[in-house]
C-alpha cells in the first residue's frame, strides 16, 4: 500500500508541474542563419563567417551565413527584422544600415526598435589620404589649401551616403574646408581615380588603403581612431591633428530581432568573443588596422545609439541625399 501510494503521489506531482518539470532545452537545437546584408567576400562577410564557425563549434549546430544584398543593406535588414525573435535568425549590422540609412531613406522597419544589440565585433577605422602629388603633408595643410583654393579640391567617396561621403562632410563642417564631392559606385573606382590623380582626397578604410600606401600611390594624413593603429604607427590620429570629434570607421556587429530571449543574446555574445581568442584570428584583423571591442550587449547598444545620433546630425547639416 505504501509503495502504491508513493507512486501515485509522484505521478500527481509530474502532472501538476507540467512541462517545466522536464529538462529545459538548450539553445540552439536547430540550424541558425546569420543574415549579412552585403555581398560575399567583403569585410562583413568575412567577420560573419569567422563568428559562424565558432558558434557552430560551441553548439554542435550549423550557423549558416546568408548574404542578402540590396538597397544599401535594407533588403537583408528587413528580412532579419521580420524574422521570428527566437534566436534562429541573427543579423550582421553595421554603420550603414543601423546608423545612417534611417536618416537617408524611408524604411519599412526601424533599426532602433526592431533589433536588439548582441555584440560589437569590429571597427575598421577610416583614414584620410591624399594623392602624393599634392604638396600636403598634414591635416592642417590640407585645410589651409582647401580654404585657399575654394572649389578646386575634390574628394572621392564610395557613393552618396557612404561612410567616406559622410566622414568627408563631417570634416568640411568641422574645418570649413571647401572640397567638391565626387561620388563613385563603390570603393574600387574611387581608389583608382585618386591613385590616377583625378581626385585629390579620400576618406577610406585602413584595410583597403594599405596596398596603395605600401607602394606610395596615396599618402596618409591621419587615422580616425582613438589611438594610432599598429600597421601605420607613423600616421597621427585626428585627435593629434586637433579634431577629436572625428573618430570612427566602418563597424559591424551582431543583432537579433527584438524580443529574442536574453539567454540567447548572452550565449551568442559569449561564444562570439571566443571566436577572437586565438592569436591568429585576432592578428588577422589587427593587421588590417581593425579594433575588436567585443563588449557587452549594453555597450554595443549605446554605441549604436550614439552613432545613429551623430550621423543623423551630419546628414541633416550637410544636406546629404541619396541620388
Amino acid at each position: 500500500m505504501t509503495r502504491a501510494w508513493l507512486m501515485c503521489l509522484l505521478a500527481g506531482l509530474v502532472v501538476a508541474l507540467g512541462p517545466s518539470a522536464a529538462p529545459a532545452q538548450t539553445y540552439p537545437v536547430k540550424p541558425v542563419r546569420i543574415i549579412v546584408p552585403l555581398a560575399a567576400g567583403g569585410l562583413a562577410d568575412i567577420l560573419a563567417r569567422v563568428v559562424a564557425q565558432r558558434l557552430g563549434e560551441g553548439s554542435g549546430q550549423s550557423f549558416v551565413v546568408e548574404n542578402r544584398a540590396g538597397a544599401a543593406g535594407a533588403v537583408g535588414a528587413e528580412a532579419a527584422a521580420r524574422s521570428p525573435a527566437d534566436g534562429y535568425t541573427l543579423f550582421l549590422g553595421g554603420q550603414g544600415v543601423s546608423a545612417a540609412l534611417p536618416h537617408l531613406v524611408r524604411l519599412s522597419f526601424d533599426p532602433a526598435t526592431d533589433f536588439v544589440a548582441i555584440i560589437h565585433l569590429a571597427t575598421f577605422p577610416n583614414l584620410l589620404v591624399v594623392h602624393p602629388g599634392m604638396p600636403i603633408k598634414t591635416v592642417r595643410e590640407l585645410v589651409d589649401h582647401a580654404k585657399a583654393n575654394p572649389g578646386k579640391v575634390s574628394y572621392a567617396s564610395q557613393g552618396n551616403g557612404s561612410s567616406g561621403h559622410m566622414v568627408a562632410e563631417q570634416f568640411k563642417l568641422l574645418t570649413g574646408a571647401d572640397m567638391v564631392h565626387v561620388p563613385y559606385r563603390g570603393a574600387a573606382p574611387a581608389v583608382q581615380d585618386i591613385v590616377a590623380g583625378h581626385v585629390q582626397v579620400m576618406f577610406d578604410s585602413v584595410t583597403l588603403q594599405m596596398p596603395q600606401l605600401t607602394v606610395g600611390a596615396t599618402r596618409a594624413l591621419a587615422v580616425l581612431s582613438a589611438e594610432r593603429v599598429g600597421v601605420l604607427p607613423q600616421v597621427p590620429t585626428m585627435i593629434e591633428a586637433g579634431y577629436a570629434e572625428m573618430q570612427g570607421g566602418t563597424w559591424f556587429g551582431l543583432f537579433a530581432p527584438t524580443g529574442t530571449p536574453r539567454q540567447v543574446v548572452d550565449w551568442v555574445n559569449g561564444e562570439a568573443r571566443k571566436a577572437f581568442e586565438p592569436a591568429e584570428v585576432r592578428q588577422r584583423f589587427l593587421s588590417q588596422g581593425a579594433s575588436l571591442p567585443l563588449g557587452t550587449p549594453e555597450a554595443f547598444a549605446a554605441h549604436t545609439t550614439a552613432e545613429r545620433a551623430k550621423w543623423g546630425e551630419v546628414i541633416r547639416r550637410a544636406n546629404i541625399r541619396l541620388e
